[in-house]
């Protein structure tokens, strides 16, 4: 139960929490605050003592008391799909997953939910499953995260997995974060690397912190499952293995109490869906004012093929009408952090470079030598775009 504690060593009764509850409920007594019947425990007054003499006790739910680590086994990877397709990211984890149950000699699992998905169990298997856990309805169809997390506390549970791994991707973001609190444990978001202790046993979970200039590396002693969410395109998949064989396992869902639906897919936008994804690309090829009109996209769309990125832009050419919204990086789009940045024709206002300053290399080219993007530029190239850009197209195609 929670509630509010008096550390009567560091009381004085000076009365200052006296007149700061809403409630009345504190009263000095022999020199010492003291909490009477009826607190609510808001902690007004642990927030106005000045000699911190006023706590807020919370106690951990019973079952938190309870966990014996002992119990837990297993390494589970919660597979995204995309059109009811394999998202590229579920690969990528399983790589990682591989290699953490090896070091933890235990099994590697996928969980995909969704609706007619169990011919994909084969995939996942090739790319390093020994389980595929398949939860397959009408009523996963769509993507909803309470429906989603109502299904993966049920399996979690009852199978108690050690760890569990998702994609840090808009879907992951929306579903793990309500997950981890239903089966109290803890969660580590946007790792970028992952990896067990030798000594403990523990997943060690390295993400950035403090806006990327230290990486912090997170464990979870005392709770299970230890959970991360981890950056697309950071780890490898293995290549896959069309021989290897696994255990198919659909779950039964049908003692799950379906949550309120809250909310109701009237479309899915294929084109949109897929241009979200900016903010995980490793190389971005964006464009501004400079282009001049949405026909010279299409060679910056070309020059971002050739590297395997993806295209964005500065809020000038998204209200230009040249390219959708869902490009735009900036104050108002995208925050993005690519290991590679190319601004074409970006002059560098202040509300883009804060979506893009974080970029590992920036290379500008612009005609104006004073454009304030080469003032965070790795590289500058000053000259006309339509002479450059075609010339770097030219070089790639014939690498």
């Amino acid at each position: 139960m929670n509630r509010i504690e008096i550390i009567e060593e560091y009381c004085i009764g000076c009365g200052i929490c006296v007149s700061s509850c809403p409630f009345g409920v504190i009263a000095i007594e022999d020199g010492i605050a003291k909490i009477l019947d009826g607190c609510t425990v808001c902690g007004a007054c642990v927030d106005i003592c000045p000699y911190d003499a006023i706590i807020k006790r919370i106690d951990e739910p019973a079952e938190l008391s309870t966990v014996r680590l002992e119990q837990y086994n297993g390494v589970w990877i919660v597979c995204e799909l995309e059109h009811n397709k394999p998202a590229r990211v579920g690969f990528e984890l399983l790589g990682v997953g591989r290699t953490l149950a090896n070091a933890r000699d235990v099994a590697l699992s996928a969980v995909i939910i969704g609706k007619d998905i169990k011919n994909l169990a084969d995939e996942y298997i090739a790319y390093g499953a020994d389980k595929v856990y398949i939860a397959d309805d009408d009523w996963l169809a769509d993507f909803n995260e309470e429906n989603y997390t109502a299904v993966l506390e049920k399996l979690i549970r009852s199978e108690k997995p050690e760890i569990v791994l998702c994609g840090a991707t808009i879907w992951g973001r929306s579903l793990i974060p309500r997950l981890a609190v239903r089966i109290h444990t803890g969660l580590t978001a946007d790792c970028t690397h992952l990896e067990i202790d030798s000594d403990t046993g523990l997943l060690m979970q390295t993400r950035p912190a403090f806006g990327g200039n230290i990486m912090a590396t997170i464990a979870c002693p005392n709770h299970r499952p230890q959970m991360s969410t981890v950056r697309p395109r950071v780890m490898k998949p293995l290549e896959p293995d069309r021989n290897r064989k696994g255990e198919i396992i659909e779950v039964d869902i049908s003692d799950i109490e379906k949550p309120i639906q809250r909310v109701k897919i009237l479309k899915s936008i294929e084109e949109l869906g897929e241009m979200l994804n900016l903010a995980d690309a490793d190389i971005i090829v964006s464009g501004g004012r400079g282009l001049g009109g949405p026909e010279a996209f299409k060679m910056l769309f070309e020059l971002a093929d050739l590297l395997g990125g993806a295209v964005g832009a500065s809020r000038a050419a998204i209200d230009s009408g040249w390219i959708p919204y869902a490009h735009q990086v900036g104050q108002t789009g995208k925050t993005v952090s690519p290991k590679m940045y190319i601004a074409i024709g970006i002059s560098g206002a202040i509300q883009h470079l804060v979506g893009m300053q974080s970029s590992e290399t920036i290379v500008a080219i612009n005609k104006d030598p004073k454009a304030p993007i080469f003032d965070i530029a790795t590289y500058g190239l000053v000259g006309d775009l339509f002479d450059i850009v075609p010339e770097i197209i030219k070089k790639m195609k014939s690498r």
